[in-house]
């Protein structure tokens, strides 16, 4: 951050003065020679004085408010603000990064024209690891009832840089992205494969000897990995400190490794964490552009709903909402909800998909013009904006 400057400047008049012109040809009020000085008894304003103090005055005030102001924007605080960003219609032939592409682009697949919109929502973040807020900033916020201001170990990991705050937003968002799918599909029926791998080693795993990052899992035990439920199930069948065989497929190529198992709370493990995808029948690509995190996935999979069925899931209604979503279908809290919010209604939207735990935070927060519908999963989103493109709202649960 940066900011202006600026110094008093100086100004020196002349202190001499000299009385204002007098006809009196006694000279009783003073000398009518210019050179002459004058030794009258009435003593002439000060005026060339006056201005100099008034204007070093100013320039004082100036000085101190440039001053202030400076330092201002160069005392950083460690708070983050978070205050409404843009909503994006998922629907529209605009909606990807570059403005003119599809958001949503379905390949190998019917689909089916779509009007209204559903729009996913943001929120910006000002503040947090290599993103510092200064005073002024800070006090804009508080000032403002669309933003809100919290210390920043309460949003980041006082460890966490600003490159793992942007590859962990990126990897949420992919993982999202995959999530609607699978749950978009999986509600019209079609087959979805899952898909589980080792997404991370633990440090000192028992396992890390034979198990890499990336090994997709097969089978565990002569047992066939379906999901990870499935495979941690298998997992404590075993004796912790014995070995499980491990069917991968590494680097394209199948193989089966001796994984030792270990034991953490009573529980066996492998010492991995598992990493869920899926396999789909046709491909579904999502370009979000440089928005991160996981709170989109509710809205991408309403879209994705709504281009593979026919008709018009909002019937021409401007719809946005939020909340994350799990291959179960189910919907999580997100974080700057009231901002979100604030950032549809100031689009156009008059109706919003809360998730159910975050309605205690909208009660009483809601924008004019607004109304607020509370879900808990897939299906209920999906009803709620069926019953708004169809204009019979009235048994809509609200925050």
């Amino acid at each position: 951050m940066s900011s202006d400057q600026a110094g008093p400047g100086s100004s020196s008049p002349s202190s001499t003065s000299i009385g204002p012109p007098d006809p009196d040809p006694d000279n009783s009020h003073g000398p009518t020679d210019p050179d002459q000085p004058w030794s009258g008894h009435t003593a002439a304003p000060p005026r060339a004085n006056r201005a100099s103090r008034g204007t070093a005055v100013a320039l004082s005030a100036v000085f101190v408010g440039l001053l202030i102001g400076a330092v201002g924007n160069l005392v950083h605080l460690p708070y983050a603000i978070l205050s409404p960003g843009p909503a994006t219609n998922v629907l529209t032939a605009d909606g990807g990064s570059d403005g003119k592409s599809q958001l949503i682009t379905i390949s190998g697949r019917t689909t089916y024209p779509a009007t209204g919109a559903l729009d996913f929502t943001t929120v910006r973040v000002n503040g947090g690891p290599g993103f510092p807020v200064s005073v002024w900033d800070v006090l804009r916020a508080w000032a403002d009832g669309h933003q809100e201001v919290y210390p920043v170990a309460k949003l980041f990991p006082p460890t966490q840089s600003a490159q793992d705050v942007s590859a962990e937003n990126q990897a949420e968002m992919t993982d999202s992205q995959q999530e609607a799918t699978a749950v978009a599909l999986r509600k019209l029926g079609i087959p979805v494969t899952s898909v589980v791998s080792v997404g991370q080693v633990s440090k000192d795993a028992p396992s890390g000897d034979a198990l890499h990052q990336g090994d997709v899992i097969s089978s565990v035990g002569g047992a066939k990995v379906t999901d990870s439920a499935a495979m941690r199930a298998q997992i404590q069948k075993a004796s912790p400190g014995g070995r499980l065989a491990v069917a991968v497929v590494r680097d394209g190529k199948p193989l089966t490794v001796s994984a030792r198992t270990g034991s953490v709370s009573g529980r066996t493990v492998l010492g991995v964490v598992l990493a869920v995808g899926f396999r789909f029948p046709f491909t579904v690509k999502i370009d979000a552009g440089d928005v991160g995190g996981p709170s989109a996935g509710l809205m991408f999979s309403l879209g994705i709903y709504d281009k593979l069925t026919e008709g018009s899931l909002t019937g021409g209604q401007k719809v946005a909402g939020t909340g994350t979503i799990d291959a179960t279908g189910a919907v999580g809290p997100i974080g700057g909800i009231r901002q979100k919010m604030a950032g549809a209604r100031d689009q156009g939207a008059t109706w919003f998909l809360v998730p159910a735990d975050n309605c205690s935070e909208v009660v009483g927060h809601v924008p004019d013009g607004m109304q607020a519908v509370k879900v808990t999963n897939f299906d209920d989103a999906e009803t709620a904006v069926t019953e708004i493109g169809r204009s019979e709202t009235g048994s809509l649960p609200h925050c």
